[in-house]
């Protein structure tokens, strides 16, 4: 298959000088993941809800920690693009997103912007569908947190490894689960009343009794639980690579926490998979 084939259109473009709010407002209404930068009619940059859940770190300096409708996309925005034609096919993509280390390829057709790429688009081409093995072949382990740390460690650790975690309740027993999805579109205080200001301690108790040791002694303003995604959606370890692709697409979703007896063994993901494909 070839990138025209797969490719996304149409494709969004903001200006440099749109703010994040706008920006991020757009992404929620099409429900897509990344915008393409144009400035005087020129593609400079790209800008990923990654690039927002990441950039968005409540203990950053002052200018960070200004009102998303202060903030100018291109602040944000990556201006390391890699361009594909037309005729590409789809593992030389796979190829490129993972030397690259970069998630979507705009498609350019004679100096003009026809679509665009990303790793959600190869998840639904015959490369992927038809791959061999089970989940426990390609699955990595995962990062877990408890869902009281705080909302800063949480960016801290998905920064670092530059990927997403699982979230788990005090008896070690799977809660939800973090991605840059809901860094980059949660909204402090709401939904979840009371998200703000909390005393917590590392394992809050959640009953309301219990040992002096497990009482509120560190305030914090957001919380992993306010941010997470719950129910988490699971698959087992045996899991033939097919069926974990049509699960992902069933729920429109990237990663599956492989569970076994109510333990947690690890996490695949979409990432993996093109791994995988682009050998």
């Amino acid at each position: 298959m070839f990138a025209r084939e797969v490719m996304t259109t149409p494709v969004f473009f903001i200006s440099p000088d749109e703010t994040i709010a706008y920006a991020r407002n757009l992404m929620v209404k099409r429900k897509i993941s990344r915008l393409l930068v144009m400035n005087d009619g020129n593609l400079t940059g790209i800008l990923t809800k990654k690039d927002i859940a990441y950039r968005l770190r409540q203990g950053e300096p002052v200018w960070r920690r200004r009102p998303i409708d202060q903030i100018p996309a291109g602040a944000f925005a990556t201006d390391r693009i890699i361009t594909v034609a037309p005729d590409t096919g789809t593992k030389a993509i796979a190829k490129i997103f993972v030397e690259k280390d970069i998630s979507c390829v705009p498609v350019v057709n004679e100096g003009n912007v026809i679509g665009i790429v990303t790793k959600s688009d190869l998840m639904t081409s015959r490369l992927l569908k038809h791959m061999r093995g089970t989940v426990r072949d390609v699955m990595e382990d995962v990062l877990v947190v408890s869902r009281y740390h705080s909302l800063d460690h949480v960016i801290d650790l998905m920064n670092e490894r530059n990927d997403k975690l699982l979230v788990t309740n005090n008896d070690g027993t799977l809660a939800g689960i973090i991605t840059e999805t809901n860094l980059a579109f949660f909204e402090p205080g709401i939904g979840k009343p009371g998200s703000e200001g909390k005393d917590v301690k590392f394992l809050r108790k959640q009953e309301p009794a219990g040992l002096k040791a497990y009482r509120y002694v560190v305030k914090v303003s957001t919380i992993a639980e306010d941010v997470m995604s719950s129910p988490v959606i699971t698959t087992g370890a045996d899991v033939p690579l097919p069926d974990a692709v049509a699960e992902m697409e069933k729920h429109h979703i990237n990663s599956l926490a492989v569970v076994a007896d109510g333990s947690i063994l690890g996490i695949i993901k979409r990432d993996d998979m093109i791994k995988e494909v682009a050998k």
